[in-house]
């Protein structure tokens, strides 16, 4: 282990932002990790996962310490049932394929989202009508001050719409060290609700669909909608889709009629962000490096250099826009650093 100084985070982050950390260090164990937390005490740290879900607009001045524990293995399982645990340092979409390859059913439905294992619980990840906590058990985290070990349970992680205990609570506190999963081995619930996954398996003629037709669904979903962030520097949804009372929403709707939503409860609607920022007029308008991708409004891109900073100023005048003309505020779903 060697700690590097100055470090550009420029293939650490999935927008592509150049970006420096004062110190680096990448750990592959969970030795590794005591030891750095232990003879770093009263040094800032910046914990850095996948490096998706996050948008650089500055240089990091704290010991940045990338999380790269490896592995996966079965911890229990009956006649129905399998408990995966995967170390936090695994790729999600490659650990998703494993658990298909196993005819473990459970997470298809969020194959080709960007980012590791490690940061899954903490924005309870979704997509396509499923979300983390649905087969979350639970995952081990280490304390930041005190490096003991702690097993963080469904309950105990107060899981929302992109939300948990670790955005709030005891944001700051833990590393999340490895991450426990509980998926069917038979009988398995096919989530085919969403129009889009519908539509692509018709294409194919599938009527009877396996995990491997959902997830091969999904990814080809992604593809033709979201750039791949090797080639087009971006961080996925950018915006989480806002959530409103209905009682708030009906006198919204009366003005925009045609505006799309979802029931979420009785009493709740979930309007897409994307829709209300491509009726804004801002879906494939490009700004310099920095812009609207040009299938999603939902995405924002760097098509080369853009600063962090160009990209926060983007994404301030679509929620000055879209409040505008609907009254209706969007939260960023990225971490702004």
């Amino acid at each position: 282990m060697e700690i590097q100084s100055q470090f550009s985070l420029k293939n650490h982050n999935t927008f592509g932002i150049e970006a420096k950390a004062k110190q680096f260090i990448a750990v592959h164990s969970i030795d590794e990790l005591k030891k750095v937390l232990e003879e770093n005490k009263n040094q800032a740290k910046f914990i850095l996962g996948g490096g998706s879900n996050m948008l650089l607009t500055k240089d990091i001045d704290a010991l940045v310490i990338h999380i790269d524990l490896k592995g996966k293995k079965i911890v229990d399982e009956d006649d129905d049932f399998v408990w995966v645990e995967s170390q936090a340092g695994e790729t999600w979409h490659d650990f998703v394929l494993w658990t298909i390859e196993q005819d473990f059913g459970g997470l298809e439905n969020m194959s080709l989202i960007p980012g590791n294992v490690g940061t899954t619980p903490v924005q309870n990840i979704g997509a396509y009508g499923t979300e983390i906590k649905d087969t979350f058990v639970s995952c081990q985290a280490m304390n930041i001050e005190t490096q003991a070990i702690r097993t963080f349970t469904h309950s105990e992680c107060n899981f929302g719409y992109r939300e948990s205990i670790f955005k709030h609570e005891v944001k700051d506190q833990y590393i999340i060290t490895s991450v426990t999963y509980k998926l069917t081995k038979r009988n398995h619930k096919i989530n085919t609700s969403y129009g889009d996954i519908t539509a692509e398996l018709a294409k194919n003629n599938i009527t009877n669909p396996n995990l491997k037709d959902v997830s091969n669904a999904v990814i080809a979903i992604r593809q033709s909608k979201l750039p791949d962030p090797k080639e087009l520097g971006n961080s996925g949804s950018f915006f989480k889709n806002p959530i409103l009372l209905k009682s708030d929403f009906e006198k919204i709707h009366q003005k925009f009629p045609e505006m799309k939503y979802y029931d979420v409860s009785e009493t709740e609607v979930k309007v897409p962000a994307g829709w209300l920022i491509e009726q804004a007029g801002f879906k494939g308008k490009r700004f310099g490096d920095a812009g609207i991708h040009k299938n999603q409004a939902l995405v924002l891109v760097n098509y080369g250099n853009a600063t962090g900073q160009e990209i926060l100023a983007i994404s301030k005048d679509i929620q000055k826009t879209v409040f505008e003309k609907f009254g209706i505020h969007i939260e960023a779903e990225v971490n702004i650093i």
